[in-house]
């Protein structure tokens, strides 16, 4: 695991699922002149109210909780007892510098293969295809499908995404991530879609540590040996944006695992973010676009042409650079109890997970109706939850604690 650099001044903001404006509190928590800010004014009702939230949230988390041994290592303690694992149990401390380019690039691929024996065949499937009806039922596997580079910049010919970062077990982890309409907030969405093993370990574990997103990494394109010597406004062009708020699919923290497709079905997360540098402006805004989220899980056929997107990172790819696949899905099942998966020909590997799936809606735009989430050791093809329900829930979780 790559260590934390430690630098002399940190800004601190502590982010939960269970408490809304923890980030602009914190400020006025750590301050040392008997409780007023640091023009010696006292600190306003609000982040009073959010200092009060901050200490309950703390206060009732199932182990003691020393911010200052957490930013300075103490998160590394993966120890059961101390990994929270639940729907809105949930803490983010921002560690500012952490998330360096270098560190970035140590990150590793989550591995979500899937063998061939773990895929529910139907040799006969009827002539069904609804989300409801079609259960159980897995098509012929697709033919792969090359991916290829997206053109430069990201933000002119790519889906609005980037690279989500985060420490596990493990050591740092890469995946995918793309910015999503947020209805609370018209025009002003700081919230991230992705897969749900990019945030939460599943049933062998909890949440994931150091969550962040970087939109529109690399967005000019730059080879891996340009982007080892490259500006840091080069690898991160937005800068950084740490989860403030995370929910996942309680289907995935229930059957979760880091290989063989469990859990897969229900491999979907949100997330909603803060700015590293505090800056005002929305994450919307700042990167200038946001996709509507489709939870309405289209038949197969009712789909069309869909692309997939993401930054592939294992051989034979880096994880410098965006790809895109173009495929009409299949239908493949894992769990016969659940809606059927979407499966699509694609060769885009680890890293690739949490990117998005766009198809093209009825007023002509993009929608987001699956994500990366699980692939065979050969990578030929990708699969993503099909977005009902339970989706919906995590969507709207969210939104409503941002």
């Amino acid at each position: 695991m790559s260590s934390i650099r430690r630098r002399p001044r940190r800004r601190v903001a502590l982010a939960a699922t269970a408490m809304a404006a923890a980030l602009a509190l914190t400020a006025t928590a750590c301050n040392d002149d008997g409780g007023s800010d640091g023009d010696g004014s006292q600190p306003s009702e609000d982040a009073q109210a959010g200092g009060d939230q901050l200490q309950d949230l703390i206060d009732n988390l199932p182990f003691d909780f020393d911010m200052d041994a957490w930013l300075e290592g103490g998160w590394e303690d993966w120890d059961r007892e101390n990994w929270l694992r639940e729907i809105g149990d949930y803490i983010n401390p921002i560690i500012e510098g952490l998330w360096d380019p270098d560190r970035m690039e140590d990150a590793e691929q989550p591995d979500q293969s899937i063998d061939d024996d773990q895929i529910e065949e139907d040799v006969d499937p009827p002539e069904v295809d609804s989300p409801e009806g079609d259960r159980g039922i897995t098509d012929p596997e697709p033919a792969p499908v090359t991916a290829e580079p997206v053109a430069t910049p990201y933000t002119q010919n790519g889906a609005p995404i980037g690279k989500v970062f985060f420490d596990s077990p493990e050591g740092p982890m890469v995946c995918s991530g793309t910015v999503v309409k947020d209805p609370a907030a018209p025009g002003r969405s700081n919230l991230v879609a992705t897969a749900g093993h990019c945030v939460h370990a599943g049933a062998g574990g909890g949440w994931y540590r150091n969550l962040t997103f970087v939109p529109a990494y690399n967005n000019n394109g730059l080879s891996a040996d340009q982007l080892a010597t490259a500006a840091p406004e080069d690898v991160a062009p937005y800068g950084v944006y740490w989860a403030e708020f995370v929910s996942t699919t309680q289907y995935w923290i229930d059957n979760g695992t880091a290989e063989g497709g469990n859990g897969a079905h229900g491999d979907f997360a949100v997330f909603s973010v803060t700015p590293e540098d505090g800056s005002g402006a929305s994450l919307e805004e700042t990167v200038g676009s946001a996709l509507d989220v489709n939870f309405d899980a289209p038949a197969v056929s009712e789909l069309g042409a869909v692309t997939l997107y993401g930054f592939p990172a294992a051989p034979p790819f880096d994880g410098a650079t965006m790809h895109m696949c173009v495929d009409y899905p299949s239908r493949l099942t894992i769990d016969a109890g659940m809606p059927v998966m979407y499966w699509a020909g694609c060769t885009m590997t680890g890293g690739s997970s949490g990117g998005p799936w766009l198809r093209t809606n009825e007023a002509g735009g993009p929608e987001l109706v699956s994500v990366n989430s699980i692939g065979p050791l050969e990578s030929t093809w990708l699969a993503g939850p099909r977005l009902d329900t339970e989706a919906r829930d995590v969507f709207d979780y969210v939104s409503s604690q941002s």
